[in-house]
């Protein structure tokens, strides 16, 4: 049977989106009409996402345009409690019938786990799609990701924005529905300065062209990016350089702007004595300016900004952009001089007026825990340790600085360059920059061992003090990034190949904080907050969640060891037999949990009575000391296909003994057998969870 189908056009026209939130709401805007689209049972086709900074518009293909008949099965009373003795139906029965509007001979018995019941079949109509389409768009619009609605003039409708106008299209008619306060209809508006008056959409396939066309707005926002990109990639080209994309900025700019024309402009050489990523910072953070290198990699006096309008006079633009931007880099000339008049040991009291954490006092009350925590860190890695003490003593100075204070995200940048410039040792000046390392997904890692125990002793400090003082991450509130530092440390003991003990570290860190009431509980709960970060670390390298937890179960404290082990269970996943062993070291764990009381260490060949035990416990014996010379050692790969090499004996075992003897002794001394086997595997991994 076919379906009669159609095109479905939504429009909402704002004010000026938040730029950084546009692609979120475009995709929340047009997820909650699917989702009300299948709640209502309509069919649909292919979704097509438009954002632009003064509208939100979804184009939805192949709209069913009436819900399908059904049959809604209404159950009633229970049979027995439907009619009396007599065969009469019962006053509620009757009083179901006259509720589903029918005579109790409509009624139907269905048959359920519970018995008979009386039911009744009730034939409903779809609904036209137009009916149902206003609801479904508010509704997604009532659920989009706003964390604060405004309210304009008198209204009392509120948005991300002022609202301007709605348009919705099914096909070539206009559904007739109030969006936000407006009336729907089939009109939109262009560019604000090119194509200010109305414009009107005659059927939705023709939506995109025609504001591309007439509107001089380019709604797709991929479209509307891959255009900025080309263009920018092609002016600095032009102007003899390269131009550096960021695909954060270039996602804000693409936000920013309807009708996108790269322009180029530039700025005083002089500026260029001022470190580089200072001057990026002021471009790019204020103005949002792309910028470009030379040949040799090296930062050059020019600027590429995206203006939303078509001028016929571009020589404007540029002036007036670098009228902009030159007190911008001005005042980070001037931040640069004034901040090195002083070396970095000036701005360290000034860290007793700035709060760390109330509970856990001043951002000099960290660095002096950090002294000496990086000092711990740096020891096992061969660090001197003076170098460490260095690093951590200047590491949070150039907060307090003037450039930082301008530009944030500068922090550890501008203290490796002040470092650097008062002739500090090149691994504190790198430690001071690295130690904020990896500062995303994907970031690069510290390289020298200074600034590797730097970075640890930072993030390990922030999750022992505010763990400690029982402030947990929750949901997606995070306010101190604790599950970012905690995978941040993790990949720089394991990418790094660092043998540090994680635990042993946890205890120092917290027996720092003279606020935080350490103890046994306490180290492990944040052990195993550090730890569980590791999930998702491996299952994007294809590790499964049960090969996770076969490790993790063991506990063990040095981070690089986990590594080892986890591609030990990766190798094993993938030996002949390996399920068969897995299975089997199942059986073995659920039966030893089942045993009330303890059970004995050593193993009597004395009372076996079947040639399978002496068998495994042969096997098992001249296996013993190689492979606990492998694990000692952390060869897990070896020893684990070593210890596989027993699975015939261990099933032989289950198929020709019966553990649960009736003789005492004899039942002991099998437990203990398999506790045997079941602690060597132990010591790799519990593969009994795979």
């Amino acid at each position: 049977m076919s379906v009669n189908t159609e095109t479905f056009l939504v429009e909402i026209g704002t004010e000026e989106l938040p730029p950084k939130a546009l692609n979120k709401l475009a995709n929340a805007f047009a997820s909650g009409i699917e989702n009300g689209l299948k709640d209502a049972e309509l069919s649909y086709g292919n979704v097509t996402i438009y954002a632009a900074p003064r509208r939100l518009a979804v184009m939805i293909d192949a709209m069913q345009l009436k819900q399908a008949d059904k049959v809604v099965e209404r159950k009633g009373p229970a049979k027995k409690a439907g009619f009396d003795a007599d065969g009469n139906p019962t006053k509620a029965l009757q009083g179901f019938a006259r509720g589903c509007g029918a005579a109790v001979e409509d009624l139907v018995e269905i048959e359920t786990d519970k018995g008979i019941w009386m039911a009744y079949n009730l034939e409903q109509k779809g609904q036209p799609t137009t009916a149902l389409l206003a609801d479904i768009v508010n509704q997604s619009l009532a659920k989009l990701p706003i964390p604060k609605r405004m309210r304009w003039g008198d209204s009392d409708v509120e948005f991300v924005r002022p609202v301007h106008w709605a348009m919705m299209l099914l096909g070539s008619d206009v559904v007739p529905a109030t969006i936000l306060g407006h009336t729907t209809s089939n009109t939109t508006k262009g560019h604000r300065f090119h194509a200010p008056g109305l414009l009107t959409i005659s059927k939705p396939s023709e939506y995109a062209a025609k504001l591309a066309e007439e509107g001089y707005v380019l709604a797709d926002f991929a479209a509307r990016s891959a255009k900025i990109e080309q263009q920018v990639n092609q002016v600095a080209q032009q102007a003899g350089g390269t131009a550096v994309i960021d695909a954060d900025l270039l996602e804000e700019v693409t936000a920013l702007n309807e009708w996108p024309t790269a322009v180029v402009g530039e700025f005083d050489e002089s500026f260029l004595s001022v470190p580089s990523e200072a001057l990026v910072s002021a471009m790019a953070g204020h103005q949002k300016y792309f910028h470009m290198l030379d040949s040799d990699g090296k930062l050059m006096p020019n600027f590429i900004t995206i203006s939303n309008i078509e001028s016929s006079n571009p020589a404007s633009v540029k002036y007036g952009n670098e009228r902009v931007i030159r007190p911008r880099l001005a005042d980070a000339k001037f931040f640069w001089d004034q901040d090195r008049k002083n070396p970095l040991d000036d701005f360290l009291p000034r860290l007793k007026t700035v709060v760390f954490q109330q509970q856990l006092g001043t951002l000099f009350d960290k660095v002096e825990r950090l002294e000496n925590l990086a000092v711990k860190i740096g020891k096992p890695l061969g660090v001197d340790g003076a170098l460490c003490e260095r690093a951590a003593r200047l590491s949070k100075c150039d907060l307090m600085s003037e450039m930082v204070g301008e530009f944030p995200d500068l922090q550890g940048v501008m203290g490796r360059y002040y470092a650097t410039a008062q002739n500090e040792q090149a691994d504190v000046a790198e430690a001071i920059d690295a130690q904020y390392q990896p500062r995303f997904a994907g970031d690069d890692l510290p390289n020298s061992a200074v600034a590797q125990a730097l970075a640890i002793a930072d993030k390990l400090d922030t999750i022992t003090g505010i763990y400690g003082i029982g402030q947990l991450p929750t949901g997606d509130k995070d306010p101190f990034a604790l599950r970012r530092a905690a995978l941040g440390l993790l990949r720089i003991m394991i990418e790094k190949n660092l043998d540090l003990d994680l635990r042993l570290l946890i205890q120092f860190s917290l027996d720092s904080h003279e606020q935080v009431q350490t103890n046994d509980q306490l180290v492990d709960d944040i052990y195993d907050f550090i730890i569980s970060r590791l999930r998702a670390y491996y299952a994007d390298q294809g590790i499964s969640s049960e090969q996770f937890e076969a490790v993790r179960v063991c506990r063990p404290a040095h981070p690089i060891d986990f590594a080892q082990r986890i591609e030990a269970v990766k190798e094993f996943s993938q030996m002949e037999g390996a399920e068969s062993l897995s299975a089997a070291n199942k059986r073995i764990s659920n039966i030893l949990k089942k045993v009330d009381g303890s059970i004995t260490e050593t193993v009597n060949p004395a009372l076996f009575t079947e040639p399978a035990e002496t068998n495994l416990w042969n096997a098992l014996d001249a296996l013993r000391e190689t492979v606990s010379n492998h694990i000692a050692a952390r060869n897990y790969i070896t020893a684990i296909s070593e210890l596989s090499t027993i699975r015939d004996a261990v099933d032989n075992f289950f198929d020709d003994v019966m553990v649960m003897a009736d003789d005492e002794a004899v039942k002991q001394n099998r437990l203990a057998l398999l506790n045997q086997i079941y602690q060597l595997f132990l010591q790799v991994a519990d593969i009994s969870r795979l």
